[in-house]
């Protein structure tokens, strides 16, 4: 060790930009919870400021795309098939989903659109994949409160099993920062995967049940097992099956969803925290 290594090791200074052990990782990410917050709740806020309805897109992006959706699925062309109340199923699909897309999109860009931060502070870097998926969250409660209410309107009744609601949206949350910890790295490191983003979103719309029920219209079982399986679609089961007296779920369903959930949050911060000393040279 040279002179000036020791004297900064006995007052406790540490190299810039080095990669700390994975427990002093998770322990820097807990004690900077708050800053996690604060800017959560500033993105959630400042990305509908600037238009004259301001806050209220957070819920009129989602009741439009279900009304064109409706029209499009439900009257153009009858997708209904083995739905009882196809209208709850399309605007919980709808709001469900889009609330994934948009923890995948936003959380993809959490490292490249946040450079003059990443320039200016010292911080550990997997705050800013939380940050931006809780930001996608608190744009979703009010959205969430505009369903329940919309919900009762397609003639469901209020039931206890809307508690049910909470935890599976918990759940859908731990996975996109999972994935949000996945992608921010990959994209940081290759920037033209933020190109397919979109591609795989567009897939993701179209194969997880937003616009259908995959068991009624994928007719291979085994496709169908597998589409009903991945994670998306799991979700949104959990969200009709607590807002829809027709839609029934397991136990195996929510464990699926717990696995989902816990298996892209450890690999993803995991995998994120490897990474974590090419953020600030990116």
């Amino acid at each position: 060790m040279t002179p000036l290594a020791a004297i900064a090791a006995e007052h406790g200074l540490a190299r810039v930009g080095v990669r700390p052990d994975l427990a002093e990782y998770v322990r820097q990410v807990w004690r900077r919870r708050h800053f996690a917050v604060a800017l959560a709740s500033s993105k959630a806020y400042s990305r509908n400021q600037g238009s004259y309805l301001g806050q209220a897109w957070a819920v009129l992006t989602p009741i439009l795309w279900a009304a064109v959706y409706l029209v499009v699925f439900g009257v153009v062309l009858s997708t209904d098939r083995g739905v009882a109340n196809f209208a709850g199923f399309l605007v919980i699909g709808v709001f469900l989903y889009h609330f994934s897309a948009s923890s995948i999109q936003n959380g993809s860009k959490a490292i490249t659109g946040n450079r003059e931060l990443i320039g200016s502070l010292s911080f550990p870097r997997a705050l800013l994949p939380i940050a931006t998926v809780l930001a996608d969250l608190l744009t979703l409660l009010p959205a969430l409160l505009v369903l329940l209410f919309l919900v009762p309107l397609t003639g469901e009744p209020l039931q206890a099993s809307w508690l049910l609601l909470a935890p599976a949206v918990a759940l859908q949350w731990v996975f996109g920062t999972g994935l949000a910890f996945l992608l921010a790295r990959a994209v940081a490191d290759v920037r033209d995967l933020a190109r397919l983003v979109p591609f795989v979103l567009r897939v993701a719309m179209y194969t997880s049940g937003v616009f259908f029920s995959i068991s009624h219209y994928v007719d291979d079982p085994t496709i169908a097992n597998v589409l009903q399986h991945q994670p998306i679609a799991i979700y949104l089961e959990l969200g009709r099956a607590a807002l829809l007296s027709g839609v029934e779920t397991s136990v195996g369903t929510w464990l699926w969803a717990l696995g989902w959930a816990v298996a892209a949050v450890l690999v993803g911060f995991v995998y994120f925290w490897r990474g974590e000393e090419r953020y600030a040279r990116g």
